[in-house]
Formats: structure tokens, C-alpha cells, sequence
């Protein structure tokens, strides 16, 4: 299986691309760090912006948060194959590489972008690294894992350089098994990520409060 990974000299273009951009923190001309945030279905850029206020960053970093055309990357479940999620899935990649780009014409680079998201962000989130391996500051996702109706670890190559990968999801999510929180667990460490994962029991769809110091773990190893 071929997968799509983003073209700089053919970008593609769909239901994602002109959309705007939330953002906080400190504005991207003064910020030292950077990290993207992916919201879920139904949800907003502005919603997931939010997330940002529960960490102690020194003010030198700044949030971004690109919108879902529609209030969702792709249609259907991530479970499903990817192609019935298509143009939205390759178009959410897209937009996560377009505000890489952003990013790093301000200075800041790679190693300096966190990326984070929120179930089918953090899908979104977990599939654009697996795809895009690099030293990144580091990645986390909630509620959320891999995408396709099966994951074949052999596609995806590259290095992450020992990047800080926190995953953190529920034993009971009605909309993530744990089993491919599991299988992107092992994507991430073949690719030499470092990473933490934590199975909260009976948590539900959420972010709760260990999470949120997990995430400030990650943040601590760079801040």
C-alpha cells in the first residue's frame, strides 16, 4: 500500500485548505516553540486552543490550531479504510505540513513543533508523523491512534530521532480500541520515537487531569 505523504512541489488541495487558523500563547514572531493543536469531530480550532492554558510554558511558545472544513477531518470512522475517508484525510495532512511550513519560515524549527490532538486530531496527529517521521519537540495523542482498518507497520519508514511520544487513551472508548492505540504504540517506537503510554480504566472519551501532566511532561523536556 502506497501512502500519501505530502508533496511540497504538488500540494494537495481540498476541504481543508483556506481555512483559518486559531491560535494563543505568544504571537508567532516572538515564540521560541510552537505547537500545533488538532481538534476532534464536531469540535473547533478555538475549542482545542483552549488546552492550551493548562500549561506552564514561560511564555515561549505559541498554539495553533487548524479548522476542519465541516467540523471534521473525514467522515468516517478511522477504523474505516482509508480511502472511503478521502479527500478529507490527505486534505487534514495537508493542513498540518501547511502550518509546518508557516511555522518554520518564523525560524523555529522542526525539532523546536510540538504536535498535539484530540480523537480524531490525534488520529490525524499520529497518521501526519507515522507519515512524516522527523525530530519533532514532541507528539501526544488523546484519544486517538493510527488510521485505517489496518495498520501494516511496514509502511511507514523513517527516523523520529528519539521525539517524546505520549499516547493516552480509555479501556472503555466507545470510538477507539485500545488494541490500535496498541498497534500505533508499536509504529512509533519502530520508528524511534520515545514513547509513553498510559490506559486510563473507565475514563470514557475525555482528557482528564493525568493527561494533562503528561503533556507538560512533554513540554518540560524542551520549555
Amino acid at each position: 500500500m502506497d501512502l500519501f505523504r505530502v508533496d511540497k512541489e504538488n500540494p494537495f488541495k481540498g476541504p481543508h485548505q483556506n481555512q483559518k487558523t486559531a491560535s494563543g500563547g505568544v504571537d508567532l514572531s516572538y515564540a521560541k516553540f510552537a505547537m500545533i493543536m488538532i481538534h476532534g469531530r464536531g469540535a473547533s480550532a478555538e475549542s482545542i486552543i483552549g488546552l492550551g492554558n493548562e500549561f506552564e510554558t514561560n511564555d515561549e511558545i505559541t498554539f495553533m490550531a487548524p479548522q476542519a472544513s465541516g467540523f471534521t477531518w473525514y467522515p468516517y470512522s478511522f477504523l474505516a479504510p482509508t480511502e472511503k475517508n478521502q479527500p478529507g484525510l490527505n486534505s487534514g495532512l495537508q493542513a498540518i505540513a501547511d502550518l509546518i511550513v508557516e511555522i518554520e519560515k518564523e525560524g523555529i524549527s522542526k525539532d523546536n513543533i510540538f504536535l498535539l490532538g484530540f480523537s480524531q486530531g490525534a488520529c490525524l496527529a499520529t497518521e501526519f508523523v507515522a507519515r512524516h517521521p522527523g525530530k519533532y519537540a514532541g507528539v501526544i495523542g488523546l484519544s486517538g491512534g493510527l488510521i485505517g482498518d489496518k495498520i501494516d507497520p511496514s509502511v511507514y519508514s523513517g527516523d523520529l530521532e528519539g521525539t517524546p511520544v505520549f499516547l493516552g487513551c480509555s479501556d472503555v472508548d466507545p470510538h477507539i480500541p485500545k488494541e490500535r492505540v496498541d498497534e500505533t504504540e508499536a509504529v512509533f517506537e519502530k520508528l524511534g520515537g520515545k514513547v509513553t503510554k498510559k490506559i486510563y480504566p473507565g475514563m470514557g472519551h475525555l482528557v482528564n487531569e493525568d493527561e494533562i501532566l503528561e503533556i507538560q511532561r512533554v513540554l518540560n523536556s524542551k520549555l
